[in-house]
């Protein structure tokens, strides 16, 4: 497990963002650094049940046909193929390059769908709808055509909707592109991680920086209206110095989007990840100075810092939705639909209705089985409590725009906020202390020195956390 970080006498850095700068006090940070969720779900998956079942999800389906029948939908397929596997993946995959296994898996995903589509209120949109991985990719343009063809046959998909993929670049074609664009995709999302091929080479993805031009300038010339990409600070051998290669050619690449994801080592969770040295881990001091750096140079090119792991230029639909605090988190980390049911297709895939969770099986077999059996292939869920709609809306705001009104909360749900979380109250008394949030005219507001400590501002509204023996969480920071 990564250590904690240590303290240092090094004076607070600040990083400008759209919603405010970033203060980035190390002493802080090292007074608050510790395990803790990401809160993609509250509550989070560790507390999902098998008690949660195919028929459990159908009566919430059906319940909101009766009561949220105004709710658009999002569609979210997982494609878990990948050729190779990167060590540091953190993904449900399936690695294999025998390309003939995808074969029966596109029927099962298309039968899934009718299973689903069948059971949901004609007149319903579609706003949404992102493909994720493994590798998207990875099918062939026909199998791509035949999954959409399929899905606008059993769905309403609105004429602006928003139709994101994930793409390998090692493992993209301009065929496969133009048939997602074909069907509507106009966001492409490609992984770069670290353009260093010493770095490359010790996580075993080789990833030559003229192939991921050639399949950006692919996408823009198809019409892709945005180009994300993916980047990870804290892999093998990684230096301040050596990275700055990597966020320069990424300034040149210019992207609508930027994630920046702070690698997670949890063997334990990815057995994969032993294939990683430890002792080639940057300290976690230099991850933090690797942030600074990489915070300065997106804001200076005129990115705007989102939250967590997230940058955008100012026009961009994320940046928009977080000033008008609209903007929502999820299991496909921030987003601008914040109203839609999100129904998913797929192993693993994790669907949320305003009231569940409902989580695939992970093998395939298994997800075949179910199937043919005429059953939703669900293995386990979360019906949401009164209270978790409470909580779950305290966190996902915080994450989200940074600053609670109780009085929103009073009022929406009948409740006296302070008595309600008088203990999460208490912990916020030492936040505030310590200059991480502040209280104006009745409003809590995180300082720019709390933003890079959002999860652990968020975690005192977590009823469950510590209640699950042996639950184990990456470092906050």
């Amino acid at each position: 497990m990564t250590p904690p970080i240590k303290p240092t006498s090094n004076a607070p850095v600040v990083v400008p963002g759209g919603h405010g700068p970033v203060v980035i006090n190390r002493e802080l940070i090292a007074k608050y650094d510790k395990p803790g969720p990401r809160y993609t779900s509250y509550p989070t998956a560790p507390h999902f049940s098998e008690s949660f079942n195919g028929s459990a999800y159908l009566a919430e389906i059906d319940r909101s046909n009766r009561d949220e029948a105004d709710r658009d939908l999002s569609l979210y397929f997982h494609i878990p193929f990948c050729d190779t596997l990167c060590w540091y993946c953190g993904c449900n995959v399936v690695i294999t390059q025998k390309r003939e296994k995808a074969l029966p898996y596109v029927d099962y995903l298309k039968r899934e769908v009718d299973l689903v589509a069948e059971r949901i209120a004609k007149g319903r949109k579609v706003t949404q709808l992102h493909w994720g991985g493994g590798t998207p990719t990875y099918l062939e343009a026909e199998q791509i055509r035949d999954i959409m063809s399929h899905v606008h046959a059993r769905f309403d998909l609105a004429d602006d909707m928003e139709a994101s993929v994930e793409l390998d670049p090692r493992d993209c074609t301009k065929e496969r592109l133009a048939a997602l664009r074909d069907f509507g995709f106009n966001r492409a999302s490609m992984g770069i991680q670290d353009f260093d091929p010493v770095v490359q080479a010790r996580v075993n993805r080789i990833q030559p920086e003229d192939l991921t031009w050639k399949v950006i300038n692919w996408c823009r010339e198809l019409g892709y209206k945005s180009v994300n990409v993916d980047l990870i600070y804290g892999l093998p051998l990684q230096t301040t110095e050596r990275f700055e290669h990597t966020v320069e050619e990424v300034i040149r690449i210019n992207p609508e989007r930027i994630a920046t994801f702070n690698y997670a080592h949890v063997p334990w969770l990815k057995k994969h990840q032993v294939m990683i040295k430890e002792d080639e881990l940057p300290s976690p001091e230099e991850k933090l100075r690797l942030f600074e750096m990489i915070s300065t140079r997106f804001h200076d090119a005129g990115y705007e810092f989102i939250g967590m792991d997230h940058f955008a230029k100012p026009a961009d639909p994320i940046a928009r939705a977080q000033r008008e605090g609209t903007l929502y988190r999820n299991f496909q980390g921030y987003t601008t639909h914040a109203g839609c049911d999100l129904y998913a297709f797929g192993i693993t895939a994790i669907s949320q209705l305003r009231r569940c969770y409902s989580q695939n099986v992970k093998k395939i077999p298994e997800y075949y089985a179910a199937i043919d059996a005429g059953h939703l292939p669900v293995e386990r869920g979360v019906l949401l409590s009164e209270e978790d709609l409470l909580r779950r809306d305290v966190i996902t705001r915080l994450m989200c725009n940074f600053e609670l009104n109780p009085a929103d909360f009073e009022a929406e749900y009948g409740i006296d906020f302070g008595t309600h979380f008088a203990k999460a109250m208490e912990l916020f008394d030492g936040f505030e202390a310590d200059g991480l949030v502040v209280r104006e005219g009745g409003e809590i507001k995180v300082t720019p020195a709390g933003r890079m400590l959002i999860r652990n501002i968020a975690m005192p509204f977590d009823a469950y956390l510590g209640t699950k023996p042996g639950q184990r969480f990456s470092r906050t920071v």
